[in-house]
């Protein structure tokens, strides 16, 4: 049986994923920061479909420390994992910087999901047609490290846009370095009417189910089999180019290099 892990799965694209997955019958591992809501979205999954095979795993992303104990709980508890849908992000926060005075964004959108990528590919190793399915965005602008760590102030939207490309220029990299690993990046569409984008805009312009559809398509679709290192654009439906910086091998060499410095 498939066992698929999908961060930031209480709500949004990431539950209506793990609902959609559910209900074909696949072992489903949901994720959120809270535990009462990680325990509720459990029972309303199972309810839904009616799939004993959900289960779930609390950390707050914003703490890389709790990021390394949920892989330690993943690894103990998980033979394999077959996808792995990083989709936990986030936008508006009261807070601009985590408890280390790194820009949350950045924290959140890119670094977590670095590490708990990293650190469960010994998992993803061993299944067959296992597949990576980083959330990007049509958001995406060079990356500032002063404004990452959090020494230079830079609004909300271009913190995310920063943290949204190093996440796709990692994507490619990580693409480059693993084997029998597909790695895809996916803008799922923009503002899709989730509580992200109707708490940061007021407003939507695509019902969520449209970024459901393209995560559940790129993570078990046959279309989609064996395609790694691209960028899928799902307000064009298509793969497309990203930001000029994720092609750039000397702009990914030094995100890489001030990650592991970082982490």
């Amino acid at each position: 049986m498939k066992n698929i892990l999908i961060t930031g799965s209480t709500d949004g694209i990431g539950k209506l994923v793990a609902i959609k997955l559910s209900g074909d019958g696949y072992a489903v591992y949901v994720h959120g920061r809270n535990t009462e809501k990680v325990k509720a979205t459990i029972a309303e999954v199972k309810l839904l479909t009616n799939n004993a095979n959900v289960d779930g795993f609390v950390a707050d992303f914003s703490n890389m420390e709790a990021v390394k104990k949920m892989a330690d709980e993943v690894k103990a508890r998980l033979s394999h994992i077959d996808i792995l849908i990083n989709n936990a992000g986030v936008f508006t926060t009261s807070e601009m910087v985590n408890k280390d005075g790194l820009d949350l964004r950045f924290v959140v959108n890119y670094l977590a999901p670095y590490l708990l990528t990293h650190e469960l590919l010994s998992l993803l190793e061993t299944a067959t047609d296992a597949r990576i399915i980083n959330l990007s965005s049509a958001a995406q602008s060079s990356i500032s490290y002063a404004a990452m760590m959090g020494k230079e102030h830079v609004s909300v939207n271009a913190s995310y846009a920063m943290s949204k490309l190093a996440l796709t220029m990692w994507s490619f990299r990580l693409a480059s370095t693993v084997k029998n690993i597909a790695v895809i990046a996916v803008n799922p569409g923009s503002l899709l009417n989730t509580k992200m984008a109707n708490q940061a805009y007021g407003q939507h312009w695509s019902p969520a189910e449209k970024g459901r559809d393209i995560l559940y398509n790129l993570a078990i679709g046959e279309a989609h089999k064996g395609i790694t290192g691209k960028y899928f654009d799902n307000d064009g439906g298509n793969y497309a180019h990203a930001h000029p910086d994720a092609y750039n091998k000397e702009a990914i060499d030094k995100l890489m290099d001030f990650t592991d410095k970082l982490l």
